[in-house]
């Protein structure tokens, strides 16, 4: 008769910076019955000599996927991350291991990878100073606090900017880079929208030119947008080969030669 014993399950590396973490964690999963090494390093950096992994999954929020997550990845294996700060993402580690490729998954909130410069909060950008400049804003406001997807868009074309909603009577969108530039949107429940910035960047002007750039390739959903990580990583939409992207390194709309041959 044939062995009929289920195999060995794969091992499993679980890996936290905090050693106080990583101990109540060994604890918890030792009681749970659970086989797994836990590793007191930095996550961003993997756990080379556990490698090469079948899955890798992040429970923190990353902007740029580390590059040792892809080195020490199996050839067709994925990755499975939170980016940003709106979405996640599963990538496929190519044969040669050379890149990363996959669809965005979902909305996704987590927390940042431990050090990631938070900048400025909302206040600290705004301040108390008057506007520098105010004026009409051109797209719908209530599309941007009702569509999710308008709001993932914007985060990749403009990944430095930070943009919240809310309603009363009102639609009020507050925007910063986490540095010195800020813009409030007000939308009335009629009547066209204005808005008041401060600051050396015109925030607003490059929400309107970055709601124009999705529109432009054809207002891709979520669903729609890509992730691929060579040695640069980029953000695309419909197609990873054909489509247009973005450079999530670039802030404010530098798109890649690729995309300007395209269009």
């Amino acid at each position: 008769m044939g062995d009929h014993r289920k195999p060995d399950p794969d091992p499993i590396t679980s890996i936290e910076l905090d050693p106080h973490l990583a101990a109540a964690a060994h604890t918890n999963l030792a009681a749970a019955g659970a086989d797994v090494e836990v590793v007191v390093s930095d996550g961003t950096l993997g756990a080379p000599g556990a490698s090469p992994f079948d899955r890798v999954m992040a429970t923190y929020a990353v902007d740029v996927v580390p590059w040792a997550w892809v080195e020490q990845t199996r050839p067709g294996a994925r990755i499975v991350t939170p980016w940003g700060r709106l979405g996640h993402v599963a990538l496929t580690v190519a044969s040669d291991r050379c890149s990363a490729t996959g669809w965005m998954q979902g909305l996704a909130t987590f927390m940042p990878a431990r050090g990631t410069d938070q900048g400025k909060v909302w206040e600290q950008v705004r301040g108390d100073q008057a506007p520098d400049a105010e004026g009409l804003f051109g797209q719908n406001l209530r599309t941007l606090h009702h569509d999710a997807n308008v709001l993932f868009t914007l985060r990749v074309l403009l990944p430095d900017v930070r943009i919240r909603t809310g309603a009363s009577q009102d639609i009020t969108a507050w925007a910063h880079d986490g540095n010195s530039s800020w813009t409030r949107i007000v939308a009335p429940q009629t009547g066209q929208a204005t808005a008041y910035q401060g600051g050396p960047r015109h925030l607003a002007a490059e929400l309107e030119e970055a709601w124009k750039t999705w529109e432009t390739n054809g207002a891709p959903g979520l669903y729609e947008f890509g992730m691929t990580h060579p040695q640069e990583q980029y953000i695309w939409s419909n197609d990873p080969e054909t489509g247009p992207r973005w450079s999530t390194d670039t802030p404010a709309l530098k798109i890649t030669k690729q995309q300007a041959a395209t269009q």
